[in-house]
């Protein structure tokens, strides 16, 4: 990606300490109790598959779960003292705001940007406890995206997905989700599967995921000096390795598509693609016959 020239977002916050109690997993991963936002479910599903537990234990709905010492308060802090990993995620940050804001103004609307909320292990958020084994999510309580940046090495060793148009994929999904917040999509998805079976719910979910991975592709079409050759293939990479059929195959499970809650890996990466193509984001109604 070129991203030398890119000017880095002003709207972050990091989060101080961080770290101790939660709940363990092999390799070092913590994992906490609290309300979830919309793009959390994805890695405890991937967490609970990959270490053979059950989602609902994760989710809170069974027990084991011990509280986890929070996080001191957030500032910005020195910007000096902001890691490489850092710097890109703000730079892909700033990129995505100055791309939603015109296409937003199109349609004589105000884009009012995410804050990006770095944190280390653990912390807090709107949407409850924070933790890096959630991976990155969006919280709509408080239109933060939460970050621990060590995710980008887990999608490099973990997921097999290296590359910064990986990692910027992760982030414009994120901002995705914030998309669907400002435009009311999310609070009408969410009235639907409050009033929906676990299949229903699940399938609703799954549009949710895949629009916000088609809107990263309109973010990175709209910016048309950002991506260099071999990018696109990485962002697809990355969407097919966290595509849920994929991750239960890994996990040595027949694929069950009526659980899935993120799209099958095909689903992610032609959203994404279709994105990618079309720089439109008329184009990513994924919820068409669905009564969204």
């Amino acid at each position: 990606m070129r991203l030398d020239d890119e000017q880095e977002s002003s709207n972050y916050e990091v989060q101080q300490g961080g770290g101790g109690g939660g709940f363990g997993l092999p390799g070092g991963l913590m994992l906490g109790g609290g309300r979830l936002g919309c793009g959390t479910l994805a890695i405890i599903v991937i967490a609970a598959l990959i270490f053979g537990i059950n989602p609902l234990q994760l989710l809170g709905g069974g027990g084991g779960i011990a509280p986890v010492q929070q996080s001191g308060p957030a500032s910005r802090g020195d910007p000096s003292q902001l890691t490489d990993s850092q710097r890109l995620s703000l730079k892909v940050l700033g990129s995505t705001e100055r791309r939603w804001t015109d296409l937003f103004a199109k349609s004589g609307e105000r884009y009012t940007p995410a804050v990006l909320s770095f944190y280390s292990r653990s912390g807090t958020s709107g949407c409850g406890v924070a933790q890096s084994a959630m991976g990155p999510f969006y919280c709509p309580s408080d239109n933060k995206i939460y970050l621990d940046t060590e995710f980008f090495d887990e999608l490099r060793q973990r997921f097999g997905a290296p590359g910064d148009f990986a990692q910027a994929y992760v982030i414009a999904h994120e901002v995705g989700h914030h998309v669907q917040n400002l435009t009311g999509i999310a609070d009408r998805v969410r009235r639907a599967q409050a009033n929906a079976s676990e299949a229903q719910g699940n399938a609703l979910q799954v549009r949710m995921e895949l629009q916000a991975d088609c809107y990263a592709g309109i973010w990175a079409k709209n910016d048309v000096n950002l991506l260099e050759p071999g990018d696109v293939e990485e962002g697809l990479r990355a969407a097919q390795a966290i595509g849920d059929d994929t991750l239960q195959e890994a996990a040595g499970q027949r694929p069950v598509p009526e659980s899935f809650t993120h799209g099958s890996s095909a689903q992610r990466m032609e959203w994404l693609k279709r994105g990618l193509d079309s720089g439109d984001p008329a184009q990513c109604d994924t919820f068409k016959g669905m009564g969204i």
